[in-house]
């Protein structure tokens, strides 16, 4: 898979994934934050991967080198 994120799309998800990651640490013992904390990692990892498996099947590239 090739990388399909630009820089911008890679800079938001890394600071939504942190937010939602401290959010999530707060409720760790609720099934919120436990949910919270696989979302967190989920949008940090594709962050700095930046290959998004759910843009492949909607043929989504932000990225601007791969245009």
């Amino acid at each position: 898979m090739k990388i399909n994120m630009g820089k911008s799309d890679k800079t938001i998800r890394l600071i939504l994934g942190i937010i939602v990651l401290v959010f999530g640490g707060w409720n760790i013992s609720t099934v919120y934050g436990i949910v919270s904390l696989a979302v967190g990692i989920l949008l940090i990892a594709t962050s700095l991967t930046g290959k998004c498996p759910a843009y492949v099947p909607l043929g989504i590239s932000t990225n601007k080198s791969s245009k």
